[in-house]
């Protein structure tokens, strides 16, 4: 489909600025300063940080990789890539995932500037190189970081190649298509983003005429192929992670917290998505992407709109039928960057009461950085992580032998305390009770040991639900907290509590 493209001013890119600097040098400069930027909170402690539940799946998957794995690109890289030069220790995971996102910045900037202009590409790249949650994501050790890259590329290639005729740009959205369906099979979702954009201009004349030209139908048959692999396979792995859900409720890595009531369930899951984005750059790409819908490329903002429109609507849609992953709306994440980044680029030609009119959107850039800078410094001081590798340091030189050990995030908690088997803590009461008759029955005065997440705010875990808090305030002792402290809500402090099985005070544990 081709459609009339807004004639945009001739380009200045080359031309000298009034140091007599060519803009271009200047404008891949400041993408190398930026790129710079992004790499150094990416690499800060990449290694220290202990690994957390999701990344112990990564390490058993990239030991053993499977092409029957829905999400195998990261897992062979790891295994054929990684582990001929570095063990997959928590810096050998994490490689990729940080060179991953320290390539999204450059490569932001490419697709961006392709799509708008250089200013509008640096103004997001910026957003993007100090964005607390990218940096996350690249710090961790899974495929979210490749994900991201993927998907900063394949939709609006795609966009390019069908808008403007080209064909290398449909071939490379093609490609980064199938490759980031390896990485994780969500970034299809943003195909029903671009049929939505689509749709509206498809009329049977230009129907006829696009398909008498051999490289449409080429395309179309491309397309086809993709987007019927790609809903055998979304239909498949949504099925299995609903039945997933549906035989083990609330199970998993984590404690869970209080569920909602629905509607309020999609609220707070819209709601956590824009504040991990932060409010001002939420606000700042809609703004972005109204002002191409009235004023400037109208097809371009209702590509944007339809991209990020169709992933989050869908995804919050599934949230109603069974648990869907804030990561799952990361592929939906460059449209805010770049409708962002657009709207910034206006704001430095709009006129203004005052002389200096980059003023405003500088003021609107530091706001958004600001905004950020609380969990940025942050998780630079805990990664944004449980310190489950010391809790099992302490422990190990305190667990007698018939000791039992139950813990969040167990598979963490039984990599690092490797002597011992650790159990899982669910909410369940009846699972500490019988433990403890366990205790009782072997006589040899053993004792109890839970690691649980410290509640930090009503959306983190909880242990009040079935009266488990009141179990271990009656029957155990606090014995350590481990983590360090943190500037914004989020604290991620362990407590690690000690139960003998003779009582606290020495009497029989309570019932």
């Amino acid at each position: 489909m081709t459609s009339s493209v807004a004639p945009r001013p001739p380009s200045r890119a080359g031309r000298p600025g009034a140091s007599g600097f060519p803009r271009e040098k200047a404008a891949w400069l400041l993408v190398a300063a930026l790129t710079l930027l992004g790499l150094v909170p990416r690499i800060w402690h990449l290694g220290d940080w202990n690994f957390q539940a999701t990344e112990m799946f990564t390490l058993r998957d990239s030991l053993r990789p499977t092409l029957t794995n829905p999400r195998p690109l990261i897992y062979l890289l790891n295994y054929y890539l990684v582990a001929s030069f570095r063990p997959l220790d928590e810096f050998g995971l994490r490689l990729l995932p940080a060179a991953f996102g320290i390539l999204a910045v450059p490569v932001f900037y490419l697709v961006c500037q392709r799509l708008a202009s250089a200013r509008a590409a640096l103004s997001g790249a910026l957003l993007l190189a100090v964005s607390p949650l990218h940096i996350l994501y690249s710090q961790l050790a899974r495929y979210w970081s490749l994900v991201f890259l993927l998907c900063a590329i394949y939709p609006y290639a795609l966009y390019i190649g069908i808008r403007k005729g080209s064909r290398g740009w449909f071939v490379l959205g093609c490609l980064c298509a199938v490759l980031a369906a390896l990485a994780h099979p969500v970034s299809l979702v943003l195909l029903g983003g671009i049929v939505l954009w689509l749709a509206p201009g498809l009329k049977r004349e230009h129907l006829a005429s696009l398909w008498r030209q051999k490289a449409v139908r080429w395309a179309v048959g491309i397309a086809g192929v993709l987007a019927g692999v790609a809903l055998v396979r979304l239909v498949d792995l949504l099925q299995g992670w609903i039945s997933m859900h549906d035989r083990n409720p609330g199970y998993g890595q984590f404690l869970r917290p209080p569920s909602l009531a629905p509607g309020m369930k999609q609220v707070m899951y819209l709601a956590g998505f824009a504040e991990s984005l932060t409010f001002p750059v939420v606000l700042l790409a809609i703004a972005g992407i109204y002002w191409l819908w009235h004023r400037g490329d109208r097809s371009l903002g209702r590509f944007l709109a339809s991209l990020a429109g169709f992933h989050i609507g869908f995804l919050t849609l599934v949230s109603t039928r069974t648990s869907v992953s804030f990561y799952y709306l990361l592929p939906a994440v460059p449209v805010f960057y770049m409708s962002a980044g657009i709207f910034i680029d206006q704001l430095f030609q709009v006129e203004a009461p005052w002389r200096a009119r980059w003023l405003l959107p500088i003021l609107l850039l530091s706001i958004s950085i600001i905004a950020g800078a609380p969990t940025l410094v942050s998780d630079a001081r805990d990664g944004r992580r449980y310190d489950f590798r010391t809790s099992a340091r302490w422990i190990s030189s305190r667990l007698g032998h018939g000791d039992i050990v139950f813990s969040d995030q167990p598979m963490v908690m039984a990599h690092y305390l490797t002597q011992h088997p650790v159990r899982h803590l669910l909410q369940d009461l009846g699972l500490l009770t019988q433990a403890m008759d366990e205790l009782r029955r072997a006589g040899r005065g053993g004792a109890l040991w839970i690691v649980a997440p410290a509640p930090s705010h009503a959306r983190r875990p909880m242990m009040k639900q079935g009266g488990m808090i009141d179990w271990i305030y009656e029957n155990c002792r606090l014995r350590n907290t481990v983590g360090v402290g943190r500037l914004d809500f989020r604290q991620d402090y362990l407590n690690i509590f000690r139960c003998p099985s003779g009582g606290v005070g020495g009497a029989s544990p309570a019932p």
